[in-house]
């Protein structure tokens, strides 16, 4: 018996009708996903007693080092008191730099230390891995497929957002 990739089979006039089990078993597959996902990060901040909010700090700043604190709020969606925690933290720990803006002396600039970076990959890695080894598995017509059903749940900010963030290699 031949092993079928996921999602073969089924053509685009079947997804047109899914039942409510078969969105129910998509919202399961997307809490379990995730759960995993972000298992192995959170057992390592639970070791420095830092929370989720933590490592998507660290996540976006590494991303697009000398991010605002404007911006990073933004991408987060926390309130200003809970990023202002967030970011104390790991200031004094020595893992982020605030760096006053060249243009406008208000802005606040988040650069990671070389310590913020050290962190970061350890926190992201496993992640990293995990995305990979699923893209292989799924293969390359599941990851599109992937790509546009998270991008169809986002609504238009968020959508915007997530496509304003360059590409690794353009960054």
């Amino acid at each position: 018996m031949q092993d079928k990739a996921p999602g073969a089979g089924i053509n685009s006039e079947t997804l047109l009708f899914l039942t409510d089990e078969q969105i129910r078993r998509g919202i399961e597959a997307m809490y379990f996903s995730y759960r995993a996902f972000t298992s192995d990060p959170d057992q390592i901040l639970s070791e420095i007693d830092y929370g989720r909010a933590h490592h998507r700090a660290l996540y976006f700043i590494n991303r697009e080092p000398g991010l605002t604190v404007t911006a990073l709020l933004d991408v987060l969606q926390v309130t200003k008191q809970s990023l202002n925690r967030v970011l104390r933290s790991l200031i004094e720990d020595g893992l982020v730099e605030s760096r006053v803006g060249r243009r406008d002396r208000r802005e606040r600039l988040l650069h990671l230390t070389e310590k913020g970076t050290a962190l970061e990959r350890r926190l992201s890695e496993p992640q990293r891995s995990r995305m990979r080894n699923a893209y292989r598995t799924a293969g390359p017509q599941a990851v599109a497929g992937f790509r546009q059903v998270m991008e169809a749940m986002m609504d238009r900010d968020t959508l915007r957002q997530y496509r304003a963030l360059k590409p690794e290699d353009e960054a």
